[in-house]
């Protein structure tokens, strides 16, 4: 899987932008932070921090560290219970320097067409559960493989902005990659064509809002958008000559602010 390097003020600031890029959740994110900004004088901080970044690899999850009925931390072999809010680490912390490096997943040699057809059987079947008829067709480009499901009346499939289509895709994952042990291909899954409709509406609103900055030079900031959303507004207006995006908030309220180039520190 390819590496992102990003930079930022802060490490979250740095994290975020390696998200955009990418068009996951931080979830599916993996993170190695490079540097980071180091205490200064009267609180300050100086530098700034670089930290890289990939889609995690789809391998299949260990069985986890069971919790009794209260949520509480097992007692450990000698007698003692942990605290499970105490010991747990927050989800991509780096890693101590001193602490030895993890050794690397085995790796697990998946043909893309056994993830493709896996794919399309979770979706045939779900398709079938849900009542509706549809057709599944795979395609695939390298490591790129797009799952699309095409019929009539799979707007319940889809969801409000999207959000069914997501919670599937992530289940297509899990019964296709994961269960392979696949940690090379990127899989799309697109019902009655919404991805490219979204990014296509997407990409005209963002044109339009570039105009509107460019001739008011005033920024904007847009409404709080998904990962995904938020890097469709990104590449559509790279490009685009007078104006500059970035990313600010946290999510779910993490939104993108189209402003003029001029402001661009």
């Amino acid at each position: 899987m390819e590496w992102v390097e990003t930079t930022g003020d802060t490490l979250e600031e740095a994290k975020n932008l390696a998200l955009d890029q990418l068009g996951v959740a931080e979830d599916d994110a993996e993170f190695e932070i490079i540097e980071e900004p180091r205490p200064g004088l009267f609180g300050r901080t100086r530098g700034e921090a670089r930290v890289r970044a990939r889609v995690r690899p789809t391998t299949p999850r260990g069985k986890t560290e069971r919790r009794d009925r209260n949520g509480r931390g097992e007692r450990s072999d000698r007698g003692e219970r942990r605290d499970g809010n105490r010991d747990r680490k927050p989800r991509n912390e780096s890693r101590s320097r001193d602490e030895a490096p993890r050794p690397p997943r085995e790796k697990v040699d998946v043909d893309p067409a056994a993830v493709g057809a896996a794919a399309a059987d979770f979706l045939n079947g779900l398709v079938s559960a849900f009542g509706t008829t549809g057709q599944v067709s795979v395609n695939r480009e390298g490591e790129e493989i797009e799952v699309r499901v095409d019929g009539t009346e799979l707007g319940l499939l889809v969801g409000p902005g999207g959000g069914t289509l997501l919670a599937i895709q992530d289940l297509t994952r899990v019964a296709s990659q994961r269960r392979l042990g696949d940690q090379d291909t990127r899989l799309r899954v697109d019902i009655a064509g919404y991805r490219e409709r979204r990014r296509a509406a997407l990409g005209r609103f963002a044109e339009k809002v570039a105009e509107e900055v460019k001739a008011t030079g005033s920024a904007r900031r847009l409404e709080p958008m998904n990962s995904a959303d938020r890097k469709i507004v990104h590449d559509t207006l790279i490009e685009f000559e007078g104006v500059t995006t970035r990313s600010e908030g946290e999510d779910p309220k993490r939104r993108v602010v189209v402003e003029p180039a001029s402001a661009e520190l």
